[in-house]
């Protein structure tokens, strides 16, 4: 009588088991996406100032709640690996023209030309001086997107290869691009200006590239003429205090620590 009550109750274990399981796999998978985080329009830290109230007029957008896709649409992690399998199946192919630029110590500097594919709604001469991200240049998914983008709207674009950043440009001297040298921007930009000497400059940096542009407008006034405005993507503020949040694995930080890392020593090594 004790084995058939015991063969009863397998069942009723075995569902509470499967059930727990189930209730486990949910709330991973609810904290991984961030489906409990609140939706919010974004935080805006400006002085007021009437390019300040034109901007926000002009772009409303940046006022009202980003409201993300469904499921996926509130982790980054998801949202970068989507992007980054889907932007090497339709991401738009620009065609330029590469120009190379000898520095002072010998190195050989190199950026992307891009011509407008229609006037510029003012009907002036607009250039974007583009700076891409840490190791990147301007054959990367998110920088010809920009770029694509850019031109169907009327602007010129330059974009900046990090110095040892393309596979087939040789390095011509004993050094690669920094976190915080702004030689290669700022020949680019000279050129920029004495090529097109009617042209108006829109700056742009992403991530590594926002910390370049920015103290490269702030090294001399000089660097300032012709600029409209700059734009800084993602930048990082500060290297040492981001040093340690990579070191954490919270939010799967130490695991970008290493792919940086890792893309960091295979440009080195490539150049050995």
């Amino acid at each position: 009588m004790s084995a058939i009550l015991e063969t009863s109750e397998l069942p009723a274990v075995f569902d509470g088991v499967k059930l727990a399981a189930v209730a486990a796999v949910l709330y991973v998978i609810v904290r991984c996406l961030n489906l409990k985080s609140p939706t919010a329009p974004p935080e805006l830290i400006y002085q007021d100032s009437a390019l300040a109230r034109f901007l926000l007029k002009s772009c409303p957008l940046l006022t009202k709640e980003y409201i993300p896709p469904l499921i996926w649409g509130k982790s980054g992690h998801i949202q970068t690996a989507l992007y980054g399998k889907m932007g090497r199946v339709s991401s738009p192919h620009p065609h330029g023209l590469r120009k190379y630029l000898t520095m002072p110590d010998g190195a050989t500097a190199t950026f992307d030309l891009f011509e407008p594919h229609s006037e510029h709604c003012t009907g002036d001469d607009v250039t974007m001086v583009i700076c891409p991200g840490i190791a990147n240049h301007s054959e990367k998914q998110y920088i010809r997107t920009f770029v694509d983008y850019a031109q169907k709207n009327g602007y010129r674009c330059a974009v900046l290869n990090h110095l040892g950043a393309l596979p087939n440009i040789e390095l011509t001297s004993p050094r690669m691009f920094t976190y915080g040298c702004t030689w290669e921007f700022g020949a680019m930009v000279n050129y920029i200006k004495k090529t097109y000497p009617q042209t108006q400059l829109v700056v742009v940096g992403f991530s590594l590239g926002g910390n370049i542009v920015c103290k490269y407008l702030g090294e001399s006034q000089a660097n300032q003429e012709r600029v409209l405005c700059c734009v800084s993507v993602c930048q990082g503020y500060s290297a040492l205090r981001a040093q340690e949040t990579f070191m954490q694995w919270d939010h799967c930080r130490r695991f970008y620590n290493f792919l940086m890392a890792d893309n960091m020593k295979k440009i080195i090594l490539s150049h050995r």
